[in-house]
Formats: structure tokens, sequence, C-alpha cells
């Protein structure tokens, strides 16, 4: 997840050969694709060539005693085809406009298939990649920002498309132009393809001195366009702080220095391109200026043709239009193999919760163990600290204490969303190791203080779009949980699209929703982690009501500030420091004089 560092070769050819593995379901198609290109290449000769013919055959009127090799052939052909030079002229210009149509059809097949490889191939990438995020640990994403998951699964994802569709097999279909053309044209005259050539060695220093500055640039260039979204995905998702506390002007001149950088990164590539393509054009230049001046010199002579003249020209661009395209083509290359390695650095990284277990039961009875259980979310920094407590079945007990005393750590711990470094964890006397994670996560269910919500519709915030989930199971959560009649209220009801993260409901509403969500799951273990904190006293009568109608019959844990609402449950937990230091009922606890006598005076004073 760090920025790609630009040392390294120009191409590295393991990435590479990782980036060509993703063809796999689709080889056929890239076989073909590459058939299409190769036959394209050891086709582009033959234009020109008929084009030069023409010319000396039936304008310059050569003689076709000296007419050799290629042109001798197809002028023996054509004395028993033709009977004038203009018959000649016009049949061999329909050959030449035949073969153009041939090539723009093999062209377009060529453009789609690998456009259809590409967009095949980054549809698995991108849904392996998905899948490969929805199993990292909840430590990896606290450690990185969002946009960097953003920027990998889009726009990087993107950038491997592209050397499928204008990558890779362009890049070789260009090479085998210039082996072709060159070929033919030392087969033609080598004398002259000599002159035609002497520029191309500057040519070639100025491409590898391009490649290593573009590389640098695309770099740069990637490691912006991460900043950019991170950025705008936090600072837009948090533009209430911005606007509460009138920070408007501040963050759009963070905003805009980051842009600006953006802007500088793409300048230094253009940069690159804006050097290099002016030679290429020039070095073309040279090289037709020096075929007339050699070509006119020996033409007189006749020992170079009026054709051969004209063919070797449009050789001439042929020859720098694929190394002008060479460029293009590496540019894209380059690019998506710096995408490519961001992208496979995420693939491996290894941040999941191991699922080891081997036990899978449908359904848990309930009981939990936590015995000498020492958890540290950073090396040894421990959050708790040898804490051992039973919680049987159908009981409810509650955990309470200052802020940082590790109350939501032990619910992390039990939904295995953390792993803890010492001690053991047991369900129903199994080893939590030793059961598989979807027995845990399916048994489970936390209903948190801050309630996320997706930009979907009430149902299917509620099922999380599971079709074992009927309208009326969700319409019975509602009237459980008394969130019926304001959902009825809405517009559409139960199709009432809520916006992105629930912003159209307010926070009562919005914990009635998770509520309803923890309802309709029927977990045999029910996690309320301090689901009435933020929310007024109206609410909270009804969250209370639906609390007693959710922990009723189950093994509940609960996670409250308010110890108004945990009254009734059958033992309290209070935790200081990572630590247990009281345990007991109620009426218990107010009995002693420790910590949560002071809490509940404190907050009943």
């Amino acid at each position: 997840m760090s920025q790609t560092s630009a040392q390294g070769n120009i191409f590295d050819a393991a990435i590479l050969k990782r980036i060509l593995r993703q063809v796999g379901p689709y080889s056929g198609m890239f076989r073909l694709t590459g058939a299409l290109v190769v036959l394209l290449s050891a086709i582009v000769w033959v234009r020109p060539a008929l084009t030069g013919f023409a010319v000396d055959a039936y304008v310059a009127d050569v003689p076709a005693d000296e007419m050799t090799g290629f042109k001798g052939w197809l002028r023996s052909l054509a004395d028993e085809w033709y009977s004038s030079n203009a018959e000649g002229l016009l049949y061999t210009f329909l050959i030449v406009a035949a073969f153009l149509i041939v090539e723009a059809v093999l062209q377009f097949y060529q453009t789609y298939l690998a456009n259809w490889v590409a967009q095949s191939v980054t549809l698995d990438m991108r849904s392996q990649l998905y899948t490969h995020i929805l199993r990292f640990k909840l430590k990896h994403f606290d450690k990185h920002p969002v946009g960097s998951f953003v920027t990998r699964l889009v726009s990087d994802i993107d950038g491997i498309a592209e050397i499928f569709s204008n990558g890779i097999l362009s890049v070789i279909g260009d090479v085998l132009k210039l082996v072709v053309v060159i070929g033919y044209m030392l087969y033609t005259d080598w004398q002259l393809t000599l002159i035609v050539l002497s520029p191309i060695p500057v040519l070639l220093i100025a491409t590898r001195i391009f490649q290593k500055a573009i590389k640098k640039a695309f770099v740069q260039v990637r490691n912006e366009v991460n900043r950019i979204n991170v950025f705008v995905q936090e600072h837009v998702t948090g533009m209430n702080i911005v606007q509460i506390f009138h920070r408007e002007h501040r963050e759009k001149e963070r905003f805009e220095k980051i842009n600006r950088e953006h802007r500088d990164a793409n300048i230094r590539s253009i940069w690159a391109f804006s050097i290099f393509f002016p030679l290429v054009e020039l070095l073309s230049a040279a090289s037709v200026a020096l075929l007339l001046w050699w070509g006119m010199r020996v033409a007189s002579s006749g020992t170079v043709s009026l054709g051969t003249i004209l063919e070797f020209i449009l050789y001439v661009f042929m020859l720098y239009r694929p190394i002008r395209q060479l460029a293009d083509r590496f540019n894209v290359l380059q690019m998506g193999i710096v995408n490519a390695e961001r992208v496979f650095r995420m693939f491996d990284t290894e941040e999941r919760i191991a699922d080891e277990g081997h036990t899978h039961l449908p359904a848990l009875l309930g009981s939990i163990k936590f015995q000498n259980v020492w958890f540290a979310y950073n090396e040894e920094d421990w959050v708790l600290k040898d804490i051992s407590f039973e919680v049987k079945e159908g009981e409810t007990v509650a955990f309470v204490g200052a802020t940082g005393a590790g109350k939501s750590s032990v619910i992390n711990l039990l939904s295995r969303f953390y792993e803890f470094q010492k001690g053991t964890i047991s369900v129903d006397g199994t080893d939590i190791h030793d059961l598989t994670l979807s027995t845990v996560r399916e048994n489970v269910a936390v209903v948190l203080q801050d309630v996320f919500l997706f930009s979907d519709t009430i149902h299917n915030n509620v099922t999380l779009y599971n079709p074992e989930i009927t309208r009326e199971k969700v319409i019975e959560a509602a009237q459980a949980v008394g969130a019926h009649e304001y959902i009825e209220r809405l517009p559409g009801g139960y199709e009432y699209n809520v916006r992105e993260r629930g912003g159209m409901l307010s926070v009562g509403q919005r914990q009635l929703l998770a509520f309803m969500r923890a309802y309709v799951y029927e977990p045999t273990i029910l996690v309320l982690d301090e689901a009435t904190s933020s929310i007024d006293t109206e609410s909270e009568q009804l969250i209370q009501r639906a609390t007693d109608r959710l922990t009723e019959g189950r093994t509940s844990i609960v996670i409250a500030h308010r110890l108004s609402t945990i009254q009734k449950a059958d033992r309290i937990i209070v935790l200081d420091k990572g630590k247990i230091v009281q345990q007991g009922s109620h009426q218990s606890l107010l009995a002693e004089e420790g910590p949560y006598k002071r809490l509940y005076d404190l907050q009943f004073a």
C-alpha cells in the first residue's frame, strides 16, 4: 500500500509474467489476437511494394528484363493479364485498395478482440481483488486510507487492462512490422536501406533516455493520483467536520497543493513526450532527405528506379510510425506494469484472520469463556491484560468502564475481527480457533454505536441482500423494535433509499435499523456496543424495548456508558485499563464502594 518506487528495471519480467497468467481463461482469444497481429505485420510491406511496382512498370515504363525479385515476378504475371499500361495501373491500384480493406478488417478484429480480452481480465482481477480485500483484518483498514483501496480497485486495474488492449500485443506487432519492413528493404536494395537507416542509432539512444525518464514520471503520476483519491475520499466523507469548524479555506489550500503536485507530475511526463516526438519527426525527415539525396544521385545511372525511391519513402514513414507508436505503446506498458506492481502488492498482502478451524456448526448454544486473554493492537501495548470471565448460555452480561478500558476489544476478539496474543477464548466449550470463521460470524451479531448504512433501500440495508430473508420477516423485525410506523411514513416505505451512510435518517432511526438487522439474522450471541450512547431519550426508550426483545432467550453482551440501560443485566463486569476490577449484579455492585458505584453516582447525581 506504500507509494511505488521509481527504482528498478524499466520492465519487470516477473510482474509481466504474472500479468500474462491472468489471461488463462481467455488464452484462445488472446492467441487469436496474437495471430492477427502477426498476420497484419507480415503483409505490411505489400502495399508500398505494389505502389513502387506500379510506378516502375506502368508510369516510368521500366523494361521487364530490368525488373528483378518481387517486381520481376509481378511483371511476369502482369504481362499475361494486362494488355496496356493504363489497364495494369488500374488493376494494380485496385489490388492495393483490396489489401487496404483487408488490413482494415483485420485491424478491426484485432482491436476488438484485444479490448475484449482486456476487459475480461479486468473483470476477473477486480473481482478477485475485491474478494481478497473482503478478507482483510480490520487492523489493515485501520492502517490504510480508504482512497488507496479505491485507487487499486479502479484506476490501477484499468491501467492493467491497457496492457492487453494497447500494450504488449501492439508492441510485438510494431516490432514485427519493423523487422518485416527492414528485411524487405534490405532484400530490395541493401545500400539504399543502410542510407535510410543511418539516423536510427540516434533514435535508439534517444528512446533509451526517454524510457528512463518516462518510467520515473509515471511512477510519480500514479503516486499523485493515489494522494488525490485519498484526500477527496476522506474530506468528502468528513465534510461536516470541515464546515462545522469553518475549515473550507484551509482544506481548499491543501487540495490545491496536492492538485498542483499532480499537475507537475503530469507535466514532467509530457515534457519527455514533447522532446521525443519532435525528435522522431526530425529523424524521419532526415531519412527521407538522405533517401532523396542518394536516390537522385544513382537514379541517373539506372541502378535505382523511380518506383523504388517512392517505395522507400513509403517505407520510411512505415518505419518511423511504428517507432513513434512504440514509444506510446511503451508508455502504456510501463504504466500498466507500475499499476500491476501496486495491485499485486495488495494481492500479496496476507492481512487476514486465519480460518484454520475444522468445526462448522450451523448453530451455537451461546456459552462464552475468556481465560487469561491478553490482547494488543500494536506489539505489546496491551489493551486487555489477563482477562478471564464466563458467560453462560442465555445470560446477559454488561461491560462498563472508562473510554479505553478495553470494552470494545472484548467483542472484537469474540467476533474474530482481531487476533489475541495470549490465552484462550472458547464458545460452547470449543476453542474459537477450532471453529470456522463462518460459524463464528453467522452466530454472533453486533450492533455498533456508529451504524453504517449503504446507499440503498431500507429493506436491502436490513437484509444485506440475503434472499432467505423475506419482506414479512423485515416487517416483523420493524414491529418488534418499534420502527414499523416511522418506516411506513417514509416515501416508498421499506423501499425508501437512505442515501450514503444513511444520511436521510436520524441517529435513532439508523440505530433501529441496526437492531432490525440483528433481529432478522437471529444470532445465537448478540453484542450491543454502546448502542444507545448517541441518541435521544425517546429513541433510547424504543431501543431499550428492542434490546429486551432481542436479548430474550439468547446470550447477550452489552457495552454501555449509560448505566440505566444495563441494570437488568444478569452480571456487570467493570473494566479499568484492560483489567477486570469488579463484577456482579447491579445491586451488588452498588452495595460496594468501588468503580461502578462511582460511575453510577457521577451519572445520577
